[in-house]
């Protein structure tokens, strides 16, 4: 299995689902061995061990600045600054050279079937079937499309998911949105695509007794996200601009970082509502459960999400849910709100009736934790575990 990361230096929710996945396959008795680009020379497989729990993981790791959501354009600033030394020139570079490395890592490792995750994997994962004759198995968890929004696709990147793709035996989408997007902007078959939903996991929930955050005599209205074009932050403060303009005793906390961090601040202060903002920048396990469990209302508006974990998230911790329609977990809840991410005066009007009827936010929360029970990693392994074997040599 090719990926980009694994917690606890995840700074999204892909390495969540990679970790997840892996733990639940080594459960089904399924032996994984996780390769990931490294990105410090002090971490060491010994702890990528702990962190799986698992001895039947095994993760290798690459000497490679690779990790999820680097640009080209940020590629090039650490370059520049010589804060990389003796990688490639540019990320597309990078992203063969660790295809390299996968090569000589599959010479040498003992295995049945190859699991490569989204596009910085993919080369690695082509390389590693070339030299084993394995089947190779694409899973795309975000398009270039969705990671862009459609505005300045990287011809670069979208070359390389096309062609991971196409080299594939078998391509796992995160959703039915998503299996929509590979078919229609990169021709891949449809009866090539197998749609596998994400899940989440027990874990991420807070007990009872808790003691969540608080801001007295408000109510909070939760962003959990990058904060990066794909997932509508700017549209998350216009939408509290307009519910601010009836409904004062709120709070909106945005839980996350990310390239349009500091634009979103401003964006705040420009409308003059900064006061009602609470930025935490990125947090995780507990502290991120709480955040959630203190959740009046729990809002994603992404502007194209192949999937979205953090709703599931949100929901394992009785938060009442609102997202938009542009994403792929909209397939499977139905006890929750959908809006379309452009539509501000909608998105505002929904969290009102939320944060003003307590009845009405009891009964999405009651509701979806219920819904989101059924959604297991257990049943995602047993779904990959099947694929794994169809694509195996008969009897096998």
């Amino acid at each position: 299995m090719f990926g980009w990361e694994l917690p606890p230096h995840n700074s999204g929710g892909l390495g969540v689902a990679c970790y997840n996945l892996a733990k639940a396959l080594c459960e089904k008795h399924a032996e994984v061995i996780f390769v990931l680009p490294q990105r410090c020379d002090d971490v060491s497989s010994d702890a990528f061990r702990v962190m799986f729990a698992s001895d039947a993981v095994k993760v290798v790791g690459i000497r490679s600045p690779l990790v999820p959501y680097l640009t080209a354009e940020r590629y090039k600033i650490l370059i520049a600054s010589g804060e990389l030394h003796h990688f490639g020139d540019t990320l597309l570079e990078e992203v063969m050279r660790y295809g390299v490395e996968a090569r000589r890592i599959a010479e040498h490792e003992r295995f049945d079937v190859i699991h490569a995750h989204d596009w910085l994997s993919f080369p690695a994962g082509v390389a590693a079937k070339q030299i084993s004759g394995k089947s190779l198995i694409a899973h795309v968890h975000a398009t270039e499309f969705d990671r862009t929004g459609g505005q300045g696709v990287n011809q670069g990147v979208y070359e390389i998911e096309k062609w991971g793709m196409e080299q594939a035996d078998k391509v796992v989408a995160v959703s039915r949105f998503t299996k929509d997007m590979i078919v229609a902007k990169y021709g891949i078959s449809p009866e090539k695509v197998e749609v596998v939903h994400n899940a989440v996991d027990d874990a991420i929930a807070c007990g009872g007794n808790v003691r969540p955050f608080s801001f007295p005599g408000k109510s909070i209205v939760l962003f959990v996200g990058r904060m990066t074009l794909q997932k509508g932050p700017d549209y998350f403060v216009a939408a509290a601009r307009k519910v601010l303009e009836q409904e004062k005793n709120i709070v909106f906390v945005m839980a996350g970082d990310g390239d349009m961090y500091h634009a979103v601040i401003e964006q705040a202060a420009r409308l003059g509502i900064a006061e009602h903002f609470s930025f935490t920048g990125f947090i995780r396990g507990k502290e991120l459960a709480r955040l959630y469990r203190s959740a009046d209302i729990f809002v994603m508006p992404s502007i194209s999400e192949p999937f979205g974990l953090t709703a599931l998230e949100a929901l394992k911790n009785r938060a009442p849910v609102l997202i938009s329609r542009q994403t792929g977990v909209g397939e499977v809840l139905s006890h929750c709100l959908k809006v379309d991410f452009w539509d501000v005066d909608e998105m505002a009007a929904k969290i009102l009736a939320v944060v003003r009827y307590k009845e009405l936010g009891q009964c999405l929360s009651d509701n979806g934790y219920e819904e989101v029970s059924v959604f297991t990693w257990g049943a995602v392994a047993e779904q990959c575990i099947r694929l794994y074997r169809s694509l195996m040599p008969s009897g096998v």
